[in-house]
Formats: C-alpha cells, sequence, structure tokens
C-alpha cells in the first residue's frame, strides 16, 4: 500500500516525479522567458493580471516548486521539493473531498493522456461512484488547434470520464491514446457546449495545460498537476484563477503515478 506519506515520499523521488526530475533548466528558463512575453503557446490560456518578469517567474516557480531561485543557473535538471508536491496532493485532496460530499457535477480533462489518463480516470471514477455527475459535453466535436506543425483539426473525446483531443485523422473514439495539448480550446469548447445544452456546469475542473487554466480564466474552480516548466498553471494558483496546483514531472511511466493515486482517494476518503 502507498497511502502514506512516508512511502509515497520515497516513490515521489525514487521515480524522479520529485526530488531530481527529467525536466531541464534550459526548457525550463525558455518557458519562463516565454510566459514573461506573454507568449500564447506559454499561458494556456490564463490572461495573467500582474507583470510577471523573467525574474517574477522565477522567483513564484522557486516558491511552488523549490526549483533555483538563482537567474543565474541555467543548465542542469530541475529539482521540485517533495514537501512541496505532498502538501499540494493534501490541498489537491481536500478540494475532491469537497466535492464528493456535494455530489457536485465534474469535469476532467489533460493535454497528457498518454501519462496521466490512468491517474484522471481513477479520479472520476471514485467521484461517480461518491455521487458526482462526470460530465462529458461536446464529445465527438472538432477544435481547431495551433501546433508547431500547423493548425490541425482534432476531435474532443472521453476516455473513462477525462476529456482529450486526438488528431482527426488518427486513432479511434474510446481508445485511450490521444495528442499531447496545452491549448484551452478544448475545455472552452467542452465548457459552451455544457452552458448550451442548460447544464449541468461543472463546480470542480480537474486536469493539467489549458484544461485547468482554460477553466479557471473562465471562473470555474479548477486543481491540476504541472511540471516546472509550465509556468502557467502556478501564475494562476498564485492570482487566485486555480484553486491548488501539483508540482511534479508530468512526463514519467503512466504507472509510476499510481502510487499518487491511492494516497490522493485516500485522503479525500474515496477508497473503494
Amino acid at each position: 500500500m502507498w497511502s502514506g506519506r512516508g512511502a509515497l515520499r520515497g516513490h515521489l523521488v525514487a521515480v524522479g516525479l520529485s526530488g531530481v526530475v527529467g525536466t531541464c533548466r534550459e526548457e525550463s528558463l525558455r518557458s519562463y522567458r516565454l510566459f514573461a512575453a506573454r507568449d500564447p503557446r506559454v499561458l494556456l490560456g490564463i490572461d495573467p493580471e500582474g507583470a510577471w518578469g523573467l525574474r517574477d517567474v522565477i522567483a513564484l516557480m522557486a516558491r511552488k516548486c523549490g526549483v533555483s531561485a538563482d537567474p543565474g543557473c541555467v543548465s542542469g535538471h530541475d529539482v521540485i521539493d517533495p514537501e512541496r508536491t505532498l502538501a499540494a496532493l493534501d490541498a489537491f485532496a481536500g478540494r475532491l473531498a469537497a466535492v464528493a460530499r456535494r455530489g457536485a457535477p465534474v469535469l476532467l480533462g489533460t493535454g497528457h493522456p498518454h501519462r496521466l489518463i490512468g491517474f484522471y480516470g481513477a479520479l472520476a471514477d471514485a467521484l461517480s461512484a461518491a455521487g458526482c455527475a462526470v460530465l462529458t459535453p461536446a464529445q465527438g466535436r472538432c477544435v481547431d488547434i495551433t501546433t508547431r506543425f500547423g493548425l490541425r483539426t482534432h476531435t474532443l473525446d472521453y476516455v473513462r470520464g477525462v476529456g482529450l483531443v486526438r488528431d482527426s485523422e488518427v486513432g479511434r473514439p474510446g481508445c485511450a491514446t490521444g495528442a499531447h495539448s496545452h491549448s484551452p480550446l478544448p475545455v472552452r469548447l467542452a465548457l459552451a457546449a455544457a452552458e448550451e445544452a442548460g447544464g449541468p456546469l461543472p463546480e470542480l475542473v480537474i486536469g493539467d495545460h489549458g484544461w485547468v487554466c482554460g477553466a479557471g480564466q473562465l471562473g470555474f474552480e479548477a486543481i491540476g498537476l504541472a511540471d516546472t516548466d509550465d509556468p502557467a498553471p502556478f501564475v494562476g494558483e498564485a492570482e487566485g484563477l486555480l484553486s491548488v496546483v501539483v508540482p511534479l514531472d508530468d512526463g514519467v511511466r503512466s504507472d509510476h503515478y499510481l502510487p499518487l493515486t491511492r494516497y490522493v482517494l485516500n485522503r479525500a476518503c474515496l477508497s473503494q
């Protein structure tokens, strides 16, 4: 069992979810510079109120994640403080418990389906069992997303109740493969479709990348996961747009997230 805090801390460090992570400093600094320049590729759907210059972003990420606060540190691998990850997971579980007690509707979505579909799918299963409606609005609709290969048409789909996008020319509906995406357009489409249908609307959005940032910017409570090269969710949390952001490496093997699932569900009293 990985429900204990000490055991989970050891696991986080052993597999690189926290501690020394796979994300390199150069990659993170590039994202921080782009964020400071308000590049939409890294804003992930938020419209920051603060100035957020490069030094401000570095200082925030040091506080939230534990990365180096020294702007002169320009190489090597990032470090995430596992205690910050654990504290955020506890807060994350608290928000799950609150929405489960109300039996309120939820929306889940990920831009990392290859890595995180199992984590979010288990949350969706547990919340559904607790009486929450797991929403799947706009399933099958097309959304045009700008990628490094140009404008591509994607299809919004749900796997185990978790939203994702897939290239319209690849794959089939219902399978777990999907596209890696930072775009807020899928959650905007989903929320607009839910509203057009007369509801219900989610009381909590759970996910990462554009799913949580886009939802938070629209005024929905949102919680999620984020790596050190994605400053937008942490800025969103600092400005009150997101409720909880868990710092961790979002690119490790999918099975390495299973202990986090057990821990969060135990903390939220949602274990089945």
